[in-house]
């Protein structure tokens, strides 16, 4: 595994190695547009976004102005991750030691591939045919309950949200809230659908009241929880000093997925990698503000190896890196790993809000989504070319964004990658032809006289359409050039000059 930055320094992302692959779910998606295009066209969908971004938007505003100073504790936040992300290698290693002293098995995993083999000869071992999960972004990444599934082993998610994706044979939209594009109804009808196929019933009386939905969801999950052998977790932290993992989550499901089976597997990011445990309170000052609203999440769980009697006595840490190092060797592009997944971005994000985030075509989607694709697999495919399009450069992220990650300044070096590694371009042409006309003022003049001519022809309406322009003018008009430039009516008020 390569931790280090190896590229010459202004190098493009593209000069870093290993690069992640697309996930199968994910090969060969549209770009952006045409993939937004279907979800712009969901009125349901819409609303169900609108409202549910609203009202987080509305409770994390309040908290965060409860703190004194918001702007030193981002400061602090984006500190503390840099200096964790520039000597990586070396927390990573002080994390291992922590680790192993502590009784866990510490793997490292290259790609999704690898983390997934090693998460099933784990299982396999125990000679099981079901787990359970507690949400987990990077699990989501490498597609394991997929490479499970294939080998026979269920994997049950427990997270009410992602239980809803999953029972819904859907993806997820939103990185806080998975299921964030359905409603109360909608929910109903899922449970009552899918539950009895995979172990207990909904009531069959069942309502959309969210006290009803989610009391069946516990009694649906209590049995898995009481059977399983194995567990199956993330990590919103790993402390380096201790080697303690932490998980925030607000229902306890999490908890219970942590602590009752025999067997523990955690699948962790190396960007997740904090220095010390003092570092672990300006984080769980900023998650839960910038994430749910909330002060503090309702329950934070934290362990840190075996310990006899007291939780799993088998504890496994894959240690992923899956592109990472790629972002890494990136030095305006590494501080998208400062990314603590809580969603602040998609929820302000004008663009995020209209087309949910099945169109990002990753389960990382929004804002952050848009710059840490690209960047962790390249811009090889049309959904990744896409994505630094993906936004209206209105800088609401940047504003959001608990540890500072300058998502336009981003978008704008992808947008250039992408230009500079596409090559000759109907575009690129255009711009090298205006950059040969402006260079030389005779040839300015001929263009400007051009110009004006094509002005009086048109009469001054706008031009509708303009061949290799669809895409520009499907959605807006190109203004008539004028009838006389300025150099023209100068020559003619002050009579001086040829106007050329």
């Amino acid at each position: 595994m390569t931790t280090q930055p190896s590229g010459p320094v202004g190098a493009s992302p593209a000069a870093y190695a290993p690069l992640q692959e697309t996930s199968p779910t994910f090969v060969g998606m549209p770009k952006f547009p045409k993939a937004a295009r279907a979800e712009l066209a969901n009125a349901q969908q819409r609303k169900n976004l609108r409202h549910a971004t609203h009202t987080i938007r509305t409770k994390r505003g309040n908290v965060v102005r409860e703190i004194d100073d918001w702007e030193a504790l981002r400061v602090a936040g984006a500190d503390l991750k840099d200096e964790a992300l520039t000597h990586l290698g070396d927390y990573l290693e002080q994390l291992e030691s922590s680790l192993t002293a502590n009784g866990a098995v510490v793997h490292w995993a290259r790609d999704a591939q690898e983390a997934n083999r090693i998460v099933l000869d784990i299982v396999q071992s125990k000679h099981v045919d079901e787990v359970v999960k507690v949400k987990s972004m990077v699990t989501q990444e490498i597609e394991l309950n997929e490479a499970l599934e294939a080998a026979g082993i269920n994997a049950w998610e427990t997270d009410l949200a992602e239980l809803i994706v999953q029972l819904g044979h859907d993806r997820p939209s939103h990185i806080l809230v998975p299921a964030i594009h359905r409603n109360r109804s909608e929910i109903r009808e899922i449970f009552l659908r899918e539950m009895g196929q995979v172990g207990r019933p909904a009531p069959a009386d069942l309502t959309d009241d969210p006290p009803r939905l989610a009391e069946a969801a516990r009694l649906h999950l209590r049995e898995k929880f009481l059977r399983a052998k194995v567990g199956i977790s993330g990590a919103n932290f790993a402390i380096a000093d201790t080697g303690t993992l932490v998980v925030v989550e607000s229902e306890g499901n999490g908890r219970m997925c942590l602590t009752l089976p025999e067997t523990l597997i955690s699948v962790v990011g190396i960007e997740k990698v904090l220095p010390t445990w003092e570092d672990l309170g300006p984080m769980l000052q900023l998650l839960p503000r910038s994430s749910t609203g909330e002060r503090m999440n309702p329950y934070t769980t934290m362990w840190s190896g075996v310990h006899e009697g007291d939780g799993p006595q088998e504890v496994h840490v894959v240690l992923l890196d899956n592109g990472r190092s790629h972002v890494l060797g990136d030095r305006l592009g590494r501080q998208a790993l400062r990314c603590i997944r809580c969603s602040a971005c998609l929820n302000v994000c004008p663009v995020y809000e209209r087309t949910g985030g099945h169109a990002y075509g990753s389960v990382y989607p929004g804002p952050i989504g848009a710059v840490l694709n690209p960047q962790l697999r390249g811009t090889a495919s049309d959904i990744d070319k896409s994505l630094p399009y993906a936004s209206s450069l209105c800088g609401a992220c940047f504003d959001a964004c608990p540890v500072r990650i300058n998502i336009p300044e981003l978008l704008v070096e992808l947008r250039g990658t992408v230009v500079k590694n596409a090559g000759n371009t109907p575009e690129s042409a255009a711009m090298k032809a205006a950059a040969w006309v402006l260079s030389d003022p005779k040839r300015l003049a001929v263009a400007q006289r051009a110009a004006t001519t094509a002005g009086r022809l048109t009469g001054g309406k706008p031009l509708r359409s303009i061949p290799g322009l669809g895409a520009w003018t499907n959605a807006r008009d190109v203004p008539s050039p004028p009838k006389e430039s300025f150099r023209q009516w100068w020559a003619r008020e002050r009579g001086k000059g040829d106007g050329r």
